[in-house]
């Protein structure tokens, strides 16, 4: 990356589109809201640490990169922990484990060889059946509870329902910052029901502290959360990250494969220790951003300046605050961002997929758009049916890998008679050598 180049773009795009910058920074609070709140609940993670190590990662991420990219909740990791209690050395011992397996994969050049190995169909199934996943968690688990008048006048089905028209609203108004709208009415619920309740956050500076995992909670993390973690952190928050950022922002320098991965290591390498939560970048948290209007790393920034300043004045005093932001707001939100990242399958056989476009720029020179004929409609068919293999296959289980394997299992198949003509051929050519 240049780094000269990079800082130009994010101060040039924030200087000319500062309320687009601020509202797109605000775009994946949906998904690391409620699921902080709910580890820091338990007593599982610090909330105040959390806060600063996401932040600090967010600066960094934004200052080097120059896109939104996004730094979020390791999902599997905080299902299992919301699940069964983690104590802090339990999650530390998974996010750590995590974090150098993803080190070793990037420093030995496996993370670079995976994501060439792996078709687009399958990247891009990868990412509808996340944008999917998070619009079923939404509104299965998040929206759901909510009824026309309960749980409180600030949250309820009324809300939910005003947001999505507002929502359906800015599809057709781009440049009205939705997010940073939405979340400021949320913000002033919170505040008027924590001062109803007499339970406002308070000034408490942030006291580091270590957090070692015994010998037990290095086995509970690592194999209990740790590995189901792994590859949806090698597919989502690497391979399909990059993916999606160069189909997004096409004219920016996309990151490489090994320094995302480097970036995922570093950051649980370090903020597990002092108990923050385990973080990745995610492609349903850059597709949330694009949306609600980031275009550089500017936006990442301000969020991350924002999280580390309220994490070392405030930290855990704000988790009456947070646990009080109107969940029809939030789910809304995860809606959006589902939504956003649903719709990268559009491109699948179009010149927005990155081997068509590579494709048809060998085929017809660097000002090809429309390559037509390339694509015969038997391929055509063929991509897309690998692709919603592999959605219907993540969405029905839950589960990257088992998407992942179907969808590259449904590309073979495919591959089969081409290897057999192949093997026929080799063979025909040894017996006349032979002969």
């Amino acid at each position: 990356m240049n780094l000269r180049r990079v800082t130009s773009h994010n101060f040039h795009t924030f200087r000319h589109h500062y309320v687009s910058e601020v509202s797109g920074s605000l775009g994946d609070l949906g998904t690391f809201l409620p699921i902080a709140i709910a580890l820091a609940v338990n007593g599982t993670v610090s909330l105040s640490s959390t806060l600063i190590f996401s932040g600090l990662f967010n600066i960094l991420t934004g200052l080097f990169f120059g896109i939104p990219l996004p730094v979020q909740p390791m999902k599997a990791i905080a299902a299992v922990a919301i699940a069964r209690t983690f104590t802090n050395g339990a999650i530390a011992a998974a996010g750590i484990f995590v974090g150098a397996c993803v080190f070793l994969f990037s420093i030995t050049g496996l993370l670079n060889w995976f994501a060439n190995a792996i078709p687009i169909p399958v990247i891009k199934g990868i990412q509808v059946g996340a944008g999917l996943s998070l619009i079923i968690a939404s509104g299965g688990s998040i929206l759901s509870s909510l009824g026309w008048l309960y749980p409180s006048w600030a949250d309820n089905r009324i809300w939910a329902v005003a947001a999505f028209l507002f929502l359906i609203i800015t599809n057709v108004y781009r440049n009205v910052p939705y997010a940073l709208l939405v979340f400021i009415l949320g913000l002033s619920f919170a505040v008027i029901g924590s001062a109803l309740a007499s339970d406002l956050p308070s000034l408490v500076f942030w006291h580091p502290f270590t957090v070692i995992p015994s010998a037990h909670e290095w086995r509970i993390g690592a194999l209990d959360a740790g590995v189901g973690q792994i590859p949806l952190t090698t597919l989502n928050s690497v391979v399909a990250v990059v993916h999606l950022a160069g189909d997004l922002l096409p004219t920016l320098e996309t990151p490489s494969i090994t320094s995302v991965g480097l970036s995922v290591a570093g950051m649980n390498l370090i903020g597990c220790w002092f108990g923050a939560m385990p973080v990745c970048h995610g492609s349903g948290g850059l597709a949330a951003q694009y949306r609600f209007g980031a275009r550089s790393g500017a936006s990442v920034i301000i969020l991350g300046a924002l999280k580390l300043i309220i994490g070392v004045f405030f930290g855990e005093s704000l988790v009456g605050l947070l646990k009080r932001f109107p969940t029809a707001l939030l789910g809304v939100m995860v809606i959006a961002a589902g939504l956003e990242l649903v719709s990268v399958g559009e491109s699948l056989n179009t010149t927005g997929a990155r081997d068509i476009r590579k494709a048809s720029h060998g085929f017809a020179g660097d000002g090809a758009q429309e390559i037509g004929p390339m694509l015969s409609d038997w391929e055509r068919k063929r991509r897309w049916t690998v692709m919603m293999v592999t959605v219907g296959l993540l969405v029905g289980f839950k589960n990257d890998a088992v998407g992942f394997v179907a969808g590259m299992l449904c590309h073979w198949g495919y591959e089969l008679p081409t290897l057999f003509e192949r093997a026929r051929e080799r063979w025909n050519q040894r017996r006349i050598q032979l002969e």
